[in-house]
């Protein structure tokens, strides 16, 4: 990934998505390349680029977890497979630093979400 392509708010991109559960269990990586979504990016003092992932599953998720169930039309859009329902997790993240990430592959990027879609998740989290 050069400079000039970084990722935005809105992508879904393959990235190893480290659950909190996988962390409770003092896991310090993903076990697999998972859809995932970018709610916000942010830029700190020294120019790097904080990256608030989400992850996205096919996993229906239970009455404790806070999710948003992606639209078809916004599944088309980004990428993802139509014929799947498929879920955003609002209610965990991982943060990484692009500049400095282990797991961010360039060149992993599957689509986007639609800017209208992208508020709604912006707002839930």
């Amino acid at each position: 990934m050069s400079k000039d392509d970084p990722p935005r708010e809105g992508d879904v991109w393959r990235y190893s998505y480290l659950w909190r559960w996988q962390h409770a269990r003092n896991e310090t990586e993903g076990r697999k390349n998972r859809p995932i979504s970018f709610v916000a990016i942010a830029k700190t003092h020294s120019g790097e680029h904080v990256l608030f992932i989400l992850p996205i599953t096919s996993k229906q998720p239970d009455a404790e977890t806070h999710a948003i169930e992606i639209p078809q039309t916004e599944l088309r859009r980004a990428g993802l497979n139509s014929s799947l329902k498929l879920w955003i997790v609002i209610d965990e993240y991982n943060l990484d630093m692009l500049e400095r990430s282990f797991y961010f592959e360039p060149g992993e990027k599957i689509g986007s979400f639609s800017p209208k879609f992208r508020l709604t998740i912006i707002r839930e989290f």
